[in-house]
C-alpha cells in the first residue's frame, strides 16, 4: 500500500532528547573537558606564580647577602682603621706603673681602652676604671709574648656576658729597665653587632614582604597573561560545541528526507511493475526531498565555510533597492502559490556590499515572511537610506514570534514549534552572518497589528552624498525626516520605517514607485 504524499511530507523523526545520548553526551563531555582545562589553567597559573617567587627569592637572597657583606666589611674596615690609629698613638709612650690612661668618652677613641701586663704578670687596668669580665685574654697575651717584636696578635673575643671585642696584644718596653711589658688594646664591638643585627632583620623582613608582594603580583600577572589562552580555550570549546550541535542537528534534518526517500523507494519496489504515472507521487516525493537535501547541504556547506573563514565578501558599490527588487521578483511564484502578495518599496539606498550575498539576504527574509503569512496576506518589503547607511525592513502578517523564541531566532537549525514545513532552520543564521560580514545588525520584533517585522541596518560610505540628500536627513517611507540619529535603535514594535507621529504614511496605489510584485 502506498503511503499518501501528505503524510510522508509531514512525517518528521523526533529530535534526540536530552539525557538519551548524542548531543547530551557531547555537552557532558564538553563540561568535563572544561573542568580539565580550568584545572590546567589553575596549575599553570600557580606554576607561573611559583617561578616568579623563586626568581624573586633568588634575587633577594643575592642582593641581601651582598648588601649585608658590603656593610659588614665596611664597618669592620672602619673599626680596624680606628683601632690602628689608637694603637699608633699609644704605642709611642712607654707603659707606666700607674696604669694606662682611662678610656675616652667620645670621639674616635670611644669604646677603646688598653690593659698593661707587667713581666711578673701583674695586670694594670685603665686608671679609675675596672676591667670587664674575661679580660685580659690570656691566649692573646701568650701569643704576643711568643711573637717576634713588633708583631702584635689580633683576634676577636667574646666576653662571658656576650659582649664582642676586638683585641690586639703587643710587646712594649717597660719603664726603666723593667723588661718587656705586654699591652692589650681592647675595642668594644657591641654597637657594630647591634647595627648588623638590625640590618639583618631589615633584610629578612623586607625580603619576606617583597617576596609576598612578588608572589601576589606574579599571581595577578599570570592571570592576565593567561587571558588570551583562556579566551582561546573558550573559543575552541565553543567551536567544538557548535561542531557537535551542527553534526547532531544536520544528521537529524537529513533523517527526514532520507526517511521519505526510503519510504518512496519501498513503494516503488512494491509497485515495480506499475506504470510511471501510477507511481508519480513517489517520484515527486523523491524529487522534493532531494531538492530539500540539496538546499540543506548547500546551506550547511556555506555555514561550514564561514566558520573556517574561507568565504570572502566582495564589496562593490550597489543599491540595496535594486537588489531587493531583483530578489523579490524571484519569489513571485512562491507568493502566488501561497496566495500572498509581496509589496515592495525600493527607495535608493546606495552602499558598499556583495551583490550576491545581499540578494541572498533579501531572499531569505522575504521567503521567511511568505512562509509565515496566511493566505490572502501581504508581505511588505521596504528599503531606504539613513545617515551613514541603508535599511531593509520586511513585515509579515503571520502569527508573530513568541517572546521566548526571540533569543534563539537566529540560531542554527532552530525552528519554532509553529514553523511551517519545508525549512531547514539555517536561513536566518545565514542572514545574520551576511549582515555581520557587512558590518550591520539584524533584529526582529512583533508588530502591534500582528505579524513579525525584520529589519537590517547596513553601514555605507557617503550615503547622503550618493542619494543627493543633505547630511543629517534620513528617508522614512519616502518622507524626509530631518535630524535622524544614526544607529539609533528603531521602535521595537514598528521598525526603522515607522513614520513620525506628524507624518502620515502614504497609501500605495497602482502607478506608485512601490507596489505588488507581479
Amino acid at each position: 500500500m502506498r503511503i499518501p504524499r501528505r503524510l510522508r511530507l509531514r512525517f518528521r523523526p523526533d529530535r534526540p532528547k536530552v539525557g538519551t545520548g548524542g548531543l547530551a553526551d557531547a555537552v557532558a563531555t564538553d563540561g568535563g573537558r572544561s573542568e580539565d582545562d580550568a584545572r590546567i589553567l589553575r596549575r599553570t597559573r600557580l606554576r607561573l606564580m611559583a617561578v616568579s617567587g623563586v626568581v624573586t627569592l633568588f634575587i633577594l637572597v643575592v642582593l641581601g647577602v651582598a648588601a649585608y657583606g658590603v656593610v659588614a666589611r665596611s664597618i669592620d674596615d672602619a673599626e680596624r682603621t680606628v683601632l690602628q690609629r689608637y694603637m699608633d698613638r699609644h704605642l709611642i709612650n712607654q707603659p707606666t706603673t700607674v696604669g694606662p690612661e682611662p678610656a675616652e668618652l667620645g670621639g674616635e677613641g670611644a669604646n677603646l681602652f688598653e690593659i698593661y701586663v707587667t713581666p711578673d704578670g701583674r695586670v694594670l687596668p685603665p686608671r679609675g676604671q675596672s676591667i670587664p669580665a674575661g679580660l685580659p685574654d690570656a691566649t692573646s697575651l701568650a701569643a704576643a709574648r711568643n711573637n717576634p717584636p713588633n708583631t702584635p696578635d689580633q683576634r676577636n673575643f667574646t666576653g662571658p656576658d656576650g659582649t664582642q671585642y676586638t683585641i690586639v696584644s703587643a710587646q712594649a718596653l717597660g719603664p726603666g729597665n723593667s723588661g718587656v711589658w705586654l699591652i692589650q688594646f681592647v675595642q668594644n664591638r657591641t654597637a657594630d653587632a647591634r647595627l648588623l643585627t638590625t640590618l639583618l632583620w631589615v633584610l629578612l623582613v623586607g625580603g619576606a614582604a617583597a617576596l609576598l608582594a612578588a608572589l601576589a603580583a606574579g599571581y595577578l600577572y599570570a592571570g592576565r597573561a593567561l587571558v588570551p589562552i583562556r579566551a582561546s580555550i573558550d573559543r575552541r570549546q565553543a567551536a567544538l560545541q557548535r561542531q557537535r550541535e551542527f553534526a547532531a542537528n544536520a544528521s537529524h534534518e537529513l533523517r527526514t528526507p532520507l526517511t521519505v526517500i526510503g519510504a518512496s523507494v519501498e513503494d516503488l519496489k512494491r509497485n515495480r511493475n506499475s506504470r510511471v504515472h501510477e507511481v508519480g507521487d513517489a517520484l515527486a516525493d523523491i524529487d522534493a526531498e532531494v531538492r530539500t537535501m540539496t538546499a540543506l547541504v548547500e546551506d550547511m556547506l556555506l555555514l561550514a565555510r564561514t566558520d573556517s573563514g574561507v568565504v570572502e565578501i566582495d564589496c562593490v558599490p550597489v543599491d540595496l533597492g535594486d537588489i531587493a527588487a531583483d530578489a523579490t521578483s524571484m519569489l513571485t511564484t512562491l507568493g502566488q502559490e501561497r496566495n500572498v502578495t509581496v509589496v515592495l518599496n525600493p527607495l535608493p539606498a546606495p552602499l558598499q556590499g556583495d551583490p550576491l550575498r545581499l540578494r541572498q539576504l533579501v531572499t531569505i527574509l522575504v521567503d521567511n515572511a511568505i512562509r509565515h503569512s496566511p493566505a490572502g496576506a501581504t508581505v511588505e518589503v521596504m528599503v531606504g537610506s539613513e545617515p551613514g547607511g541603508a535599511v531593509l525592513q520586511v513585515d509579515d502578517h503571520g502569527s508573530g514570534i513568541k517572546p521566548e523564541d526571540l533569543p534563539r531566532l537566529f540560531d542554527r537549525f532552530w525552528r519554532a514549534d509553529n514553523a511551517p514545513a519545508g525549512g531547514t532552520g539555517l536561513g536566518l543564521a545565514i542572514a545574520r552572518w551576511i549582515t555581520e560580514q557587512h558590518g550591520g545588525t539584524i533584529s526582529a520584533a512583533n508588530r502591534p497589528e500582528g505579524g513579525a517585522s525584520f529589519w537590517v541596518r547596513l553601514p555605507a560610505a557617503r550615503v547622503a552624498a550618493a542619494s543627493g540628500q543633505p547630511a543629517g536627513a534620513g528617508t522614512w517611507l519616502g518622507a524626509p525626516v530631518s535630524g535622524a540619529v544614526p544607529d539609533a535603535p528603531p521602535p521595537e514594535s514598528q521598525g526603522p520605517f515607522a513614520p513620525p507621529p506628524a507624518v502620515e504614511p502614504p497609501t500605495w496605489t497602482p502607478g506608485d514607485t512601490g507596489g505588488p510584485v507581479s
